[in-house]
């Protein structure tokens, strides 16, 4: 009957502290919605749309206004005996409209939002990376829990176990059928596991807030974590968003580049000045005139010392070890990989053995109880076999949400 209590128990504590909580993929897709740093993708939008529109103003006309007032201390003497006219104004004033029209800019304005496309691409990908990650802090923090939350459980089975056999102790020592301190031993066990449930409990509390502050989700502390099952992929193929975050950091140096040999292109721009001015255009004339000058600017930096060409080199250099990076990342996620494999089958063959071992632990443990009962055995021999199966039971549960988070560390570290 025993076994039946058991299950029964173990039922109604699940029912009781039963609450909604997130599968560990739903933790996942919490932390890419609420980590602050996903805010940054609104903010690089933002910021990519004003960038891009400052860039295209610089297509349409440009206004300036400028206004001045001079006092000169000499003028232009005029070398003619009669002078039939006044002499030219030492004070001087001159407010000037001007407006410029870019006509070819050699592609210079196309570079620049180029530039800015590919630096927001690379920008918003570097977010991407930092929240993905953040997976593997959700990793821990998940599996951490649901080895609190079996222990938990074990450890209440044990005390179940115990206070059942303490009840026919203590009847055994009132009948004399049992040593009068036979009980004893079991009474004090029966404390140690309520220090161990009260400990474990607090671990698992203060697990599932560090859980909740980083998905952004408020999480009971008695919510109850369901073990996935993590399948991984025999894949080659590594998809992580750091490799994709390199070609575009690339795609930003090449984008850099073009407008690097667009900055030293000619560029042609129309202009009109307007203004009024004492004197205007005809310098002769000491009153107030409107005047106006339309034209053509061209404007060529025909050598600038091989700057520009040091600058493009630079880059290249610049290309070059974002490729070297790449190499170096592909090189350590190999080896990591590695690694989550050897834990995949190492786990796996201590499960195999853990059931083998517990199997003969209930043997054992089954016999003591017979024992036990009979007063051929003392309780303290009996509590040792029962913390002995505990104990193997513990490591069973313990190896299996340990396969099942090198499992869903080796996706992370795959890129699944």
């Amino acid at each position: 009957m025993r076994p039946i209590i058991l299950i029964i128990f173990l039922l109604l504590t699940t029912i009781s502290w039963s609450q909604n909580a997130p599968t560990l993929e739903e933790c996942y897709e919490l932390v890419y919605e609420n980590y602050p740093i996903a805010k940054q993708t609104e903010m690089l939008n933002s910021q990519q749309e004003f960038e891009v529109s400052s860039i295209n103003a610089e297509r349409l006309p440009q206004i300036g206004l400028s206004a001045q007032g001079t006092y000169q201390s000499d003028i232009i003497e005029i070398p003619i005996t009669e002078k039939s006219s006044e002499s030219l104004n030492k004070e001087q004033y001159k407010a000037i409209l001007t407006i410029n029209q870019l006509i070819y800019g050699g592609g210079l304005l196309d570079a620049k939002t180029e530039v800015e496309i590919a630096k927001y691409n690379a920008d918003r990908k570097q977010v991407e990376v930092d929240l993905y990650q953040l997976k593997t802090r959700v990793n821990q923090l998940f599996f951490s829990i649901l080895l609190k939350q079996e222990k938990h459980q074990l450890l209440l089975i044990k005390k179940t176990e115990l206070n059942a056999t303490w009840e026919e102790v203590k009847s055994g020592v009132k009948y004399g059928t049992l040593l009068p301190t036979a009980d004893k031993p079991i009474e004090v066990e029966l404390l140690k596991i309520d220090q161990d449930i009260e400990s474990t409990l607090k671990d698992k509390a203060s697990l599932i807030s560090s859980l909740s502050s980083l998905i952004g989700l408020h999480l009971d502390k008695n919510t109850v974590f369901k073990t996935p099952v993590v399948f991984t992929s025999k894949s080659s193929d590594i998809k992580r968003p750091e490799l994709d975050l390199f070609q575009l950091k690339k795609e930003e140096i090449d984008a850099s580049t073009l407008l690097l040999s667009k900055e030293n292109a000619p560029q042609l721009s129309g202009f009109v000045e307007g203004g009024v001015g004492n004197p205007g255009l005809n310098i002769l004339d000491n009153s107030f005139q409107e005047f106006y000058t339309v034209g053509l600017k061209l404007k060529w930096n025909v050598f600038d010392w091989n700057s520009n060409k040091k600058e493009r080199k630079a880059l290249q250099i610049n290309k070059d070890i974002v490729d070297n990076e790449t190499e170096v990342f592909n090189l350590n996620t190999n080896i990591e990989l590695n690694e989550h494999e050897s834990d995949i089958n190492k786990l796996g063959e201590l499960i195999e053995t853990d059931s083998e071992i517990i199997a003969l632990r209930k043997i054992v443990l089954d016999a003591t109880e017979s024992q036990l009962r009979n007063g051929v055995i003392t309780t303290s021999a009996y509590i040792t076999d029962l913390t002995n199966l505990y104990e193997e039971e513990n490591r069973f549960i313990t190896h299996t949400i340990q396969l099942e988070l090198a499992k869903s560390n080796y996706n992370i570290t795959k890129g699944n």
